[in-house]
């Protein structure tokens, strides 16, 4: 979708190009590493953002973290992002690439009762066919394929870590940061859906897939966190979010009208879902007036 060029994690080093000016990154070539510089004000917007509602809510610094990466100017904007956090039902997005990268012929050829588990998995978030899956491929498998693309390290923060089958008592491997049985972290977020959108999830045809099955018209969005913070706006969400006790988290990708964005946000408090949808509107404020209409 936006190509295949991407570093790694930590980023590649600048070649010596004689002293020539370097040519700037493309949403092609862009790469979210450790080091990543963010943008200056959109940073500072996104951190008086996180305050204003953190006050709104009665939250403390240590109960949020956000993330905005506009994909149409390369602006990033990053709250905390290596705080690993209990994290739901949001890696099921790790299942859902485990499942391509161990079957790579279902990006061609995917039976359609899988695409619509799938989708329940991600969309609708149901626990039964997300340990479904996860048994299939088995919890060590998962982690293999999420340490093959940085999405997990434990030397910088973690990430994003499957430790447990969904809604079952047995297997349980609490990740090392952590110790959680499904973590994650804002950078890693980003990153997940960014390698998504530039097509360098198993392959273009498997990330192309991955991308139908987070839309999946069929199935009904469930109306909170991004999805009523971003209502009545022309905005198209794909999106995997995630609630248990007072761990309330969302994830998307944000286009329409001329946006592409990726919007992840984290909270550990009882009103965390208010806390989300109002972040949902206030950056859509921020960014879809700015970009390119077509």
């Amino acid at each position: 979708m936006l190509g295949l060029a991407l570093a790694g994690l930590a980023g590649a080093a600048p070649a010596d190009n004689g002293g020539k000016p370097t040519m700037p990154p493309t949403p092609e070539s862009y790469t979210l590493g450790l080091d990543s510089p963010t943008d200056p004000g959109l940073q500072a917007k996104i951190e008086a953002l996180d305050a204003r509602l953190r006050a709104k809510h009665g939250m403390t610094a240590g109960q949020t973290s956000v993330g905005v990466l506009d994909l149409n100017t390369l602006r990033l904007a990053m709250v905390r992002p290596d705080r690993i956090d209990y994290a739901a039902s949001v890696p099921k997005i790790a299942i859902l690439l485990a499942w391509f990268q161990r079957h790579p012929e279902a990006a061609t050829n995917l039976d359609p009762v899988t695409r619509h588990e799938l989708g329940l998995m991600i969309k609708a978030s149901d626990n039964a066919l997300a340990a479904k899956y996860s048994q299939l491929l088995g919890l060590k498998s998962i982690q293999q394929v999420l340490e093959s693309y940085g999405l997990y390290d434990a030397a910088h923060g973690g990430g994003l870590w499957v430790g447990k089958h969904y809604g079952k008592g047995t297997e349980r491997y609490g990740d090392p940061v952590g110790g959680h049985s499904h973590a994650a972290t804002i950078r890693q977020l980003l990153r997940y859906y960014l390698l998504l959108e530039q097509d360098r999830l198993v392959s273009p045809a498997a990330s192309a897939t991955m991308r139908e099955i987070f839309a999946s018209p069929d199935i009904a969005h469930i109306p909170d966190k991004f999805v009523q913070g971003l209502a009545g706006r022309g905005a198209q969400v794909r999106r995997k979010a995630g609630w248990w006790e007072d761990w309330f988290l969302d994830t998307a990708v944000v286009t329409g009208g001329g946006r592409h964005y990726i919007l992840a946000a984290m909270t550990h408090h009882p009103q965390g879902d208010a806390y989300l949808a109002g972040f949902a509107t206030a950056v859509d404020d921020l960014l879809a007036p700015a970009v390119p209409r077509p």
